[in-house]
């Protein structure tokens, strides 16, 4: 309330998340309880979603998408209701907040959607921060945290930005020491794949296959020593993702996106997580740019970022 009018004071807070890519994923055997244990190692790049949080005098949660959003959403399925990762992200928070108020959610989308980045993780992390502003609520960013690893495992690491390398479902985080940055050219594609089925469809391969996957207790450590050193020749040789034979399975396109990408100079490619974006890791910034405008000549949306960066940050806070 406006302590002068007693009238309701609504309040904005914008907060911006980074996408990631996983640097390294090990994925291990299916497990009785259906999820996948995983060894990864995160990178927060310079990609960021904003979500600004504007309290409202009636109560719930709505959700939309701003114009200023730099992709193309034609025909993509965005929901903007309780099955997206932002208005549950809401949700929680006003369960454990003493003067939750209605809430607005406007996304600014620049994370490919279903695109392997974490682009709806980056939102729902953006979306804690927000409301733990804007109702007052006081939480650590440990507690949001706890809060972020009940919305997904990808959500921990957008609050905590940087390098990590993340465990058991991926959820259980450990910071690294790897402030050098490396450069990527990111080639997002014109649609999206489900992370469940390209899940299923490695346990399908690797069935056919007579494969038994060892559960991964750990990450290569010449990844870790490559990222603190910001040396891209040797991270090129180490990159690894099991989900991306499976990506290409359901999108063979992407063996083309790779092939273009290193015959332009890229160190090495490798699909994002559970694709279809693909990171192409570049020599440096330099080489990233001429990398990104050749690959554009092929019709392809690719952009240059680098890595790392901070996870959520308020942006702005603001009283209307």
């Amino acid at each position: 309330m406006n302590a002068l009018s007693g009238r309701f004071a609504a309040r904005t807070v914008r907060v911006r998340a980074p996408g990631k890519v996983n640097v390294a994923l090990d994925v291990g055997p299916l497990r009785p309880d259906g999820y996948h244990s995983v060894a990864s190692v995160y990178l927060a790049v310079s990609l960021y979603e904003e979500v600004a949080a504007t309290s409202l005098e009636t109560p719930g949660i709505t959700v939309s998408i701003s114009p200023d959003s730099t992709l193309d959403l034609d025909g993509m399925d965005i929901p903007l209701d309780n099955r997206n990762l932002a208005y549950r992200a809401a949700a929680i928070m006003a369960d454990v907040s003493e003067h939750a108020t209605g809430v607005h959610l406007e996304i600014t989308k620049r994370v490919p959607v279903a695109g392997g980045m974490g682009g709806g993780s980056a939102d729902a992390a953006a979306t804690l921060l927000a409301c733990d502003a804007l109702w007052n609520s006081g939480l650590s960013r440990e507690e949001l945290a706890h809060l972020a690893a009940e919305l997904g495992a990808d959500v921990p690491f957008s609050l905590l930005g940087g390098t990590a390398v993340g465990l058991g479902l991926g959820d259980d985080l450990s910071p690294a020491l790897a402030k050098a940055q490396t450069h990527w050219v990111l080639v997002a594609a014109d649609f999206g794949l489900s992370t469940p089925e390209v899940y299923r469809t490695l346990d399908r391969l690797r069935a056919a296959e007579g494969v038994e996957a060892p559960e991964p207790d750990g990450v290569d450590p010449r990844i870790l020593t490559a990222l603190r050193g910001g040396d891209a020749e040797a991270l090129g040789t180490v990159l690894v993702n099991d989900l991306q034979r499976a990506a290409i399975e359901l999108a063979p396109s992407l063996r083309d996106t790779l092939g273009i990408g290193e015959s332009h100079g890229a160190v090495a490619g490798m699909v994002s997580g559970s694709g279809p974006t693909v990171a192409l890791l570049a020599e440096d910034s330099i080489a990233a740019e001429g990398l990104a405008q050749d690959l554009r000549r092929f019709g392809l949306n690719a952009l240059p970022v680098h890595g790392p960066v901070p996870g959520a940050r308020i942006v702005s806070d603001t009283l209307l």
